[in-house]
C-alpha cells in the first residue's frame, strides 16, 4: 500500500506600481515572527546546498526550484516522522530542535504561512496545502488536526480504488491552484496510494517599473564562449539597486517588484560561475542585501523562460535525507500501517520574464508507500548565464541559473 504526499506549487507574475522599496525596507519589514522561520536560510543553508547539487547533476543546464516550497513540504513531512527519521530529515533542513522545540518549529511554518499570504494591494502571494484521504484508510488522528492547525491544510476524501478518478482530481486542484502553470503533476497513482498531500504557492506582481516593448532587441546570448544563441533582449535606464562583490568576481542587480518583493540578477565574471556558485550561502546573501546602493545603470536582461524538473527522492540522499526513502523509514506518526516509506518526490518548477515581470510556478510530488547617476551610465549585460533568486521578507521563493534563455 502507497501513500503519497504532493508538496509545493509556486506561481510567479507581475503588477506595476510607481512606489520603490529598498532591501534594507524589507529586512526591518522582515522582522516578524514570519521572518523568524527557519525558511529563508540555515547554518547548513539548505536552500544554496540544494541550488549545488542540482547545479552539479546538470552541468550547464537551467536550474529552477522553489527553496520555501521544499522546505515546507519536507516540514510537513516531520509531522509524521518519528525517531532517526525526523533527525535526519531536521539535519538536512539544518534545523537544530535544541535550540527551538519542534512545537516552536511547525508554528513559525503557521505564521510564515499566514505572513505570505496576507493580502495586499494590487499584489498577490498566496501559500497553502491539502490533504487527500483515502476513508478507508486510518490517518493517524493527531497529524491531520497538525496538518489542518499548524500548515492550514484542506483536507479532501478521494477513493484511490479508482486511480484515474483520484489523479484528475488531484490534478485539477493543482492546476487551478497554479492558475493553469502546472498541470498534470501526478502521473502515475493505483490502487495502493491512499494519501497525497498538495503544497501550493501562487505569487503574482510586476516590476514597479517596467521594461520598454519598444527597448526590446534581438541579441546574442553567450551560452559557452562558443555557443551562441540570438534571445530578446530588453533594456532600460533607471536607478537600480547594485553590488560588485570583488570576493566572489560577480555583480548583483536587484529588481523590485510591487509589494516589498524583489528579484536578484548575479551575473559572474567571465569565466567565474564556478566561483560565484561554491561561495553561495546565507551570509552572502545577507551581505549583498546589507551592501545594495541605488545607482543608475543601463540594464540588459533577457527576455526567458526556464524550467526544473526533479526526483528529490534521488537527490535529497546527497544532502543527508535518505532514510525517509528507505525500508527503514519511520512514519508511525502518519499511520499505524508498517513498511511506509517514501518512493518518490517530484518538484516542478517553471519561469517566464518578461517586460511586465516575472511569471513563475513549481511543484513538489512525494510518493509515500508502504514498502550613483552618471551622464553615461555603466551598462550591465546579462548575456551569458547568471542566477536569479526572487525574495519576499528573507525567504528564497525561488533560486535557479539561467544557462539557455
Amino acid at each position: 500500500m502507497k501513500l503519497v504526499l504532493l508538496l509545493g506549487l509556486m506561481l510567479l507574475s507581475s503588477q506595476v506600481t510607481t512606489r520603490r522599496h529598498h532591501p534594507r525596507e524589507m529586512k526591518k519589514k522582515g522582522r516578524d515572527p514570519a521572518s523568524r522561520a527557519p525558511v529563508a536560510s540555515s547554518p547548513k543553508d539548505f536552500a544554496f546546498d540544494l541550488y549545488r547539487t542540482l547545479a552539479s547533476i546538470a552541468p550547464g543546464q537551467n536550474v529552477f526550484f522553489s527553496p520555501v516550497s521544499v522546505t515546507i513540504s519536507l516540514a510537513m513531512l516531520c509531522l509524521g516522522s518519528r525517531a532517526h527519521t525526523k533527525a535526519e530529515i531536521l539535519e538536512g533542513l539544518g534545523i537544530h530542535l535544541h535550540q527551538r522545540s519542534e512545537d516552536q518549529l511547525h508554528e513559525g511554518f503557521r505564521q510564515l504561512l499566514l505572513e505570505l499570504s496576507h493580502p495586499r494591494e494590487g499584489f498577490q502571494l498566496t501559500l497553502g496545502n491539502a490533504l487527500f484521504t483515502d476513508p478507508i484508510i486510518a490517518i493517524q488522528d493527531s497529524f491531520v488536526r497538525a496538518m489542518k492547525t499548524l500548515y492550514l491544510a484542506e483536507p479532501f476524501p478521494v477513493s484511490f480504488t479508482d486511480p484515474a478518478a483520484a489523479m484528475k482530481q488531484i490534478n485539477d486542484y493543482v492546476a487551478k491552484q497554479t492558475n493553469g502553470k502546472i498541470v498534470d503533476l501526478i502521473q502515475n497513482l493505483d490502487s495502493t496510494h491512499f494519501m497525497v498531500i498538495v503544497n501550493y504557492i501562487f505569487f503574482k506582481a510586476k516590476w514597479e517599473t517596467s521594461f520598454s516593448i519598444k527597448n526590446t532587441q534581438e541579441q546574442n546570448f553567450y551560452v559557452t564562449p562558443e555557443t551562441v544563441v540570438r534571445v530578446p533582449m530588453m533594456s532600460r535606464i533607471d536607478q537600480f539597486d547594485y553590488f560588485q562583490d570583488q570576493n566572489l568576481a560577480c555583480r548583483v542587480v536587484g529588481v523590485p517588484y510591487q509589494g516589498n518583493a524583489t528579484a536578484l540578477f548575479i551575473l559572474p565574471n567571465q569565466g567565474k560561475m564556478e566561483q560565484l556558485e561554491n561561495g553561495l550561502n546565507g551570509s552572502t546573501l545577507r551581505k549583498w542585501l546589507r551592501m545594495l546602493t541605488k545607482r543608475e545603470l543601463r540594464l540588459y536582461l533577457p527576455k526567458f523562460s526556464i524550467e526544473g524538473s526533479y526526483q528529490l527522492e534521488k537527490i535529497l540522499p546527497r544532502l543527508g535525507i535518505s532514510e525517509v526513502f528507505s525500508s527503514f523509514a519511520d512514519l508511525s506518526g502518519i499511520t499505524n500501517h508498517s513498511h511506509t516509506q517514501v518512493s518518490e518526490m517530484v518538484h516542478k518548477a517553471k519561469a517566464d520574464v518578461d517586460e511586465a515581470g516575472t511569471t513563475a510556478a513549481a511543484a513538489t510530488g512525494i510518493v509515500f508507500t508502504f514498502r550613483s547617476a552618471h551622464l553615461n551610465p555603466p551598462r550591465i549585460v546579462f548575456n551569458r548565464p547568471f542566477l536569479m533568486l526572487i525574495l519576499k521578507n528573507m525567504n528564497i521563493l525561488f533560486l535557479g541559473k539561467v544557462s539557455r534563455p
